[in-house]
């Protein structure tokens, strides 16, 4: 987490700006010029956290799609979603802004407002029915889920948790868009695979940030290794020009 902060410190360099009044310091004349600092703030990992409300959501729906569980039952996993995994992957993504991951923020941004969604549709729809505007908000929050899977790269676990979760979302839409038992069916089973991928993802992220250092394989690699075996000037060495510290996004 980033802050900006002027700290009123004194340096020679540089013209006196608003016309100030030099100040002397030791015998010699200095400039009145006020000094910026970013100060960093150690938080934890969100990924584990919204891994694992991910975990939740889709196997409890998969159940439903699969008829492992009574339809009628649909109602109760929805409103699971919603007190748990919704507020859980928000909050996730609010972490992610705080930690200057972008991918971490907007891919749980979107989760969390997909399953938000999704949710409420079930409320309000008898159990087993279909929806056609439910299935064009999936099918394009599969889409919108490509963007934070494409710049995760450098995190290959954690792209293929969105990525498999664009999946699941793009063919739950198009089984409530056609209503297609078969499709929810397959929608169902990518999501078993979703929530195995992701309860790993959140255990390896957990014994990671628990430990210091990597238990599980993650496959990291570029920036993202470098953030975990960078020194502290690699990690800062851009900061200037990150949103929040530079002066447009």
């Amino acid at each position: 987490m980033a802050k900006v902060v002027r700290d009123g410190r004194w340096r020679r360099p540089g013209p006196r700006p608003w016309g100030s009044v030099p100040r002397a310091r030791d015998g010699e004349a200095v400039n009145d010029q006020l000094v910026s600092r970013v100060v960093l703030g150690p938080i934890a990992t969100p990924l584990p956290l919204g891994f694992l409300a991910l975990f939740v959501a889709t196997l409890s729906f998969s159940a439903v799609q699969l008829s492992w569980i009574d339809t009628s039952q649909g109602h109760i996993v929805a409103l699971a979603a919603v007190a748990l995994t919704v507020p859980l992957q928000l909050i996730a993504s609010v972490i992610g802004f705080l930690a200057r991951d972008p991918v971490a923020a907007t891919g749980m941004g979107i989760l969390s407002g997909t399953w938000a969604a999704t949710a409420l549709a079930t409320l309000s729809s008898p159990p087993g029915s279909f929806s056609g505007g439910l299935g064009i908000i999936l099918i394009a929050t599969g889409l919108a889920m490509l963007v934070p899977a494409c710049a995760a790269w450098s995190k290959p676990v954690a792209a293929l948790v969105m990525t498999t979760s664009a999946v699941r979302f793009a063919v739950t839409g198009i089984a409530e868009l056609h209503h297609s038992q078969p499709w929810l069916t397959a929608a169902g089973w990518i999501g078993v695979v979703l929530a195995v991928i992701s309860l790993y993802a959140a255990l390896a992220f957990e014994l990671e940030g628990a430990r210091g250092r990597p238990v599980l394989p993650l496959f990291r690699g570029g920036a993202s290794r470098t953030a975990m075996t960078g020194g502290a000037d690699e990690q800062v060495a851009d900061v200037a020009h990150e949103a929040g510290v530079r002066t447009q996004l």
